[in-house]
């Protein structure tokens, strides 16, 4: 084992197989027999069933459990423009996490495209062959013409996690900590510290749940977003407040400070003057806006999540996106709407006020977790995640009219999600070791 951080991650990345991704088969092709059903010619029954009824594909092929993770590099974690080749290690990473936490196939494919125009109409042409589409680090604003194009344009879910990844798990821990302090979410105010793709999907977000749009202060690298500023993307210009101010000045009394920016943006001083028991959301990557010590000598009632896993309430995508892909994979649904992430979102803030089970506090190196202040949304690796999340966004699915598949009956569908995951992490744990052995 290396010395540090970096030389263990290039150590786990190169070795015993440089990635984290291998394609397997799932059928069976040894004999002459396998073979010709396999390929040539019993491959040309599937087909002709595939060209007279497209839906077919979801019997005979991995489509309907398949998704596309597709960047151009633009904007990786806190890496930046870093280029499409570059981005691979963090596709492969997602790939590896849609797997193990969900069951769910992907296909990582990163476009050397810079713009919108040509990124929309290539991923368009591999409708064919996913049955979903997670666009992941692409900058914004394109991000967001690209997201929504395509969303209208094709007839299988779209979805940005950059965006709606960070909105979800940070909007659990919102109602949450909502409830904890007895607030309305109408009455917050809120602060946002970076208006790229994850805070303005986050604001939008905060606004369904029920903050007003009048309560929301939005920050860039130039100031807050107001009226009097002539630079203003649409996607900006919406949360434009009529009055410039400082970000000092808008933290005083605020509920609420969302961070996407950058590292000790959130001076104690500033946190000292919001409301009671403020709710902080501290999530630069890889260093946060404030740290948690540093946050909690200040305001000791404070609520804080960040994006790191060894402090509380850690807000991490990956509570989210693999469950929202694997129910809408499910349900076969047309698109990813709000009602479905809606229903995510409540459901981890549901699952957050149950009792803990044992195998997660012992995961969580032996500390008991609470609902409370310092645990406010479910850790990561809690395995109930799937048969919470997944009903409830199903559901939102069959109601809201997306679903082109009958709600199934919950209690088998909860046991049927269990299965899957229990089963695919015994086939990794199996194969991962063969290559330690070979």
């Amino acid at each position: 084992m290396k010395n540090t951080l970096s030389e263990q991650a290039l150590n786990y990345h190169e070795q015993p197989r440089p990635g984290k991704l291998e394609v397997l088969p799932c059928k069976s092709c040894f004999t002459i027999d396998d073979l010709t059903l396999a390929y040539s010619p019993g491959v040309a029954e599937p087909c002709r069933a595939i060209a007279a009824d497209p839906a077919a594909a979801a019997r005979y092929t991995g489509r309907s459990n398949l998704v596309g993770v597709i960047s151009n590099g633009s904007a990786v974690l806190g890496l930046g423009n870093i280029g499409a080749a570059a981005s691979k290690p963090v596709m492969e990473g997602k790939g590896l996490l849609f797997k193990i936490y969900a069951d769910v196939d992907v296909f990582d494919i990163e476009l050397d495209i810079s713009k919108p125009e040509t990124l929309i109409e290539v991923i368009k042409t591999m409708e064919p062959t996913f049955g979903a589409i997670n666009l992941e680090d692409i900058k914004a604003p394109e991000c967001f013409i690209v997201e929504q194009r395509l969303r209208e344009e094709m007839n299988i879910p779209v979805f940005h996690d950059d965006q709606h990844g960070t909105a979800v798990i940070s909007g659990a821990a919102l109602l949450n900590a909502a409830h904890l302090t007895g607030r309305l979410l109408q009455d917050m105010k809120c602060v946002v510290c970076g208006a790229g793709a994850a805070g303005i999907a986050c604001a939008k977000f905060y606004m369904a749940l029920g903050i007003r749009r009048e309560n929301i202060y939005m920050f860039d690298s130039k100031g807050l977003i107001h009226t009097g500023r002539l630079d203003l993307h649409p996607t900006k210009a919406m949360f434009a407040q009529s009055e410039d101010c400082t970000l000092e000045v808008a933290l005083q009394g605020a509920d609420i400070f969302l961070g996407l920016s950058r590292k000790g943006l959130l001076k104690p001083e500033m946190l000292a003057s919001m409301a009671p028991s403020p709710i902080i959301f501290a999530c630069a990557n890889p260093d946060p806006e404030i740290t948690y010590d540093e946050a909690k000598a200040v305001r000791p009632d404070c609520i804080m999540g960040s994006g790191r896993s060894d402090w509380p309430n850690q807000v991490n995508n990956v509570s989210c996106f693999p469950y929202i892909f694997r129910a809408a994979l499910d349900m076969q649904a047309t698109t990813i709407n709000e009602a479905m992430k809606i229903a995510a979102s409540r459901a981890l803030a549901d699952l957050a006020r149950q009792p803990v089970p044992q195998e997660v506090v012992e995961a969580n190196g032996g500390v008991a977790l609470e609902f409370g202040c310092d645990y406010v949304i479910p850790k990561p690796f809690d395995p109930r995640m799937i048969s919470y999340l997944c009903p409830a966004i199903a559901q939102a699915a069959v109601i809201s009219g997306v679903a082109r598949c009958p709600l199934p009956d919950m209690e088998a569908y909860k046991a049927e999600l269990q299965a899957r995951v229990r089963n695919v992490r015994a086939r990794t744990q199996t194969l991962v070791h063969s290559y330690r052995e070979a």
